[in-house]
């Protein structure tokens, strides 16, 4: 057999409080508190009355909070952003101190008087409306078909919001859509008369002002508000906009046709202006570069000019030194033919002369005198040789001058300048030194051949010159001392 055992907290309405035991057998057995658990009467009648107090406290808890749901699920009433909620069944006063059986509510919540107050709502939501008017006649008479859309609510300005609940309050929302087309049709088909069929067609916006600027006056008397209204299509049966817009093709293609050959004009104008100005650019630039080229020829002659004129004056100075140094050695050449002559001849010729006439002497006196002649020959003999020391070595060099002279005349002859360019800092040594070229070429020769052989050419000319003038007074004095010797023999 199984048993389930439950212990039960009850509170009986005599407020005994008991722990039932219960178990599934074929019966039921309850013991009371007293028989389960023995405790003191005084202890039992505390507990029982705390029970009873607590379990009344938290059943009037219950009841109140359950009664407060009730009254607020019954008064309050939350008002959504797109709705408004219109509280009637008292008299009410507006801002303006107008008295009115009802209140309107905006989003938001409220609290209402149940059974004397009655709450109904009107959803604010936009409502697109299509509005079609058929053979609506514009201005001249022509029958226009008109498609325009709207998009129309309740009114949220509180002082128009009446007129919408006064008309509209409890009526289906396809009711509001039917007095909006009805009145946007009649306002539409007034404004189409004030307009010619052009304007409604090709302003459209300004259309849709003009009717949107007239229907909100009538909806504002209903309580709406128009939100958008948007001109669809505009056509006629007549074809007249599509004339229009023949003709309009028409005047835009003359003018396309129009333009384009002025187009085509002002291009082959403004060609001709550019090749034009081309050509007159092209014609500047050569001249420029005409003048420029004239400029450079002037500069180049004046430069060629210049550089043949130093060249002529480089020529001329370099055959101006050419013929000092030519001169030069013809002096040379000159003096040392008259040395070559006195050495050749004079000297020995007179060296002669004075033996001759000191032997015919030395015949005509006595043996003693021919002896002392003859010792004074010799003595004379000795004293020139003496005198002249190793010029007797000169001599010979002086016979064999005449050859070197000749090799080093030949230098300048071999040195063959075809173009000689002179930059000359203005001091004028340039020039200078190209005239001493040739008389330079010629000592750079005679010292070149003292440095090879040691006969130095030019100290020999200067000696024999001295020589000269050394012997010629030599030979007188000796000549004077003589006769008289000799006269006195006789």
């Amino acid at each position: 057999m199984t048993h389930t055992l439950f212990l039960l907290g009850q509170t009986t309405p005599a407020g005994d409080q008991k722990i039932s035991v219960q178990a599934e057998t074929t019966e039921t057995v309850s013991y009371e508190l007293a028989q389960a658990i023995p405790i003191s009467q005084a202890n039992q009648n505390t507990a029982q009355a705390g029970a009873v107090l607590g379990g009344s406290a938290l059943v009037l808890g219950l009841i109140g909070i359950g009664a407060l749901i009730i009254v607020l699920k019954t008064c309050l009433r939350i008002c959504n952003p797109n709705q408004i909620l219109i509280i009637s069944g008292r008299k009410y006063k507006n801002k303006r101190g107008q008295t009115v059986g009802y209140r309107v509510v905006f989003g938001g919540r409220t609290l209402v008087v149940p059974i004397i107050e009655q709450v109904q709502s009107m959803d604010m939501t936009t409502m697109p409306i299509p509005v079609e008017v058929t053979n609506a006649y514009a201005k001249g008479g022509t029958p226009l078909n008109i498609q325009a859309i709207a998009n129309v609510k309740i009114s949220s300005n509180r002082s128009v919001v009446g007129n919408a609940i006064e008309r509209f309050l409890g009526r289906n929302r396809s009711e509001i859509r039917r007095v909006v087309r009805e009145t946007l049709e009649g306002n539409l088909r007034g404004v189409v008369a004030l307009l010619t069929p052009e304007q409604v067609n090709e302003d459209r916006m300004n259309f849709a002002e003009r009717i949107a600027a007239d229907v909100a006056k009538d909806l504002s008397k209903l309580g709406l508000h128009l939100d958008t209204l948007k001109i669809q299509s505009v056509t006629d049966d007549m074809d007249y906009l599509s004339s229009i817009g023949r003709r309009q093709i028409a005047n835009i293609i003359r003018d396309a046709e129009i333009a384009e050959s002025e187009a085509v004009g002002e291009a082959d104008r403004i060609e001709a202006d550019c090749q034009k100005q081309a050509e007159v650019a092209k014609t500047q630039a050569l001249t420029v570069v005409q003048q420029q080229q004239n400029e450079l020829r002037k500069i180049k002659a004046e430069l060629e000019e210049r550089a043949k004129s130093e060249e002529e004056r480089t020529i001329a100075a370099a055959k101006e030194a050419r013929a000092r140094a030519e001169q030069q050695l013809q002096t040379v050449r000159a003096e040392l033919e008259r040395l070559r002559l006195q050495a050749d001849e004079v000297l020995p010729a007179q060296a002669a002369k004075q033996a001759q006439e000191l032997h015919a002497k030395g015949q005509a006196a006595a043996l003693e005198e021919n002896a002392k002649a003859a010792a004074l020959v010799n003595n004379m003999l000795a004293e020139v040789w003496a005198e002249t020391g190793t010029d007797a070595t000169q001599v010979f060099l002086i016979q064999q001058i005449d050859m070197v002279l000749k090799e080093a005349a030949k230098i300048p002859d071999r040195i063959h300048l075809k173009n000689v360019n002179v930059i000359d800092n203005g001091d004028g040594k340039s020039i200078a030194n190209l005239v001493n070229v040739y008389p330079d070429v010629v000592r750079q020769f005679l010292k070149q051949v003292d440095d090879t052989l040691g006969i130095d050419v030019t100290g020999t000319l200067n000696q024999s010159l001295d020589f000269q003038r050394q012997l010629e007074p030599a030979v007188t004095t000796h000549t004077t001392t003589v006769e008289p010797n000799m006269e006195g023999n006789r």
